[in-house]
């Protein structure tokens, strides 16, 4: 899996719904769900970033890239499920959407608490 090209489709990805939620929703989410918005933009941001710096730690030797591809792919999942969730939840409304949201904040940490616990094994 090219985890870096993935990590820049998903940064280019967070650009774009940043962009949309700042110049298209604006006018049509209420301050509550603006701010939902702005929350699932954010961690999917920091979370792309993060995704495209464990993709490039195998290349430093200071991870393997099997560990890699496990935080990896928890990371992405946490961007598709809290994210994901939180878009849909601010643009619907349907507040059962974010009872899924949890789960994706337990993948963003399962893989950060991965990533420390392989880091520390070289």
């Amino acid at each position: 899996m090219n985890w870096s090209a993935i990590a820049a489709i998903f940064l280019a990805l967070a650009v774009g719904l940043g962009a949309f939620g700042a110049h298209g929703l604006k006018a049509r989410l209420d301050a509550e769900h603006l701010d939902i918005y702005k929350t699932a933009v954010l961690y999917h941001f920091l979370h792309a970033l993060g995704l495209l710096i464990v993709a490039i730690l195998p290349k430093t030797g200071a991870l393997s890239a099997e560990s890699a591809n496990t935080v990896c792919w928890l990371l992405a999942a946490g961007i598709l499920i809290f994210s994901g969730s939180l878009y849909a939840l601010a643009v619907t409304g349907v507040g059962v959407l974010g009872a899924i949201t949890p789960i994706g904040g337990v993948a963003f940490i399962a893989g950060w608490l991965i990533l420390a616990w392989k880091l520390t094994q070289k």
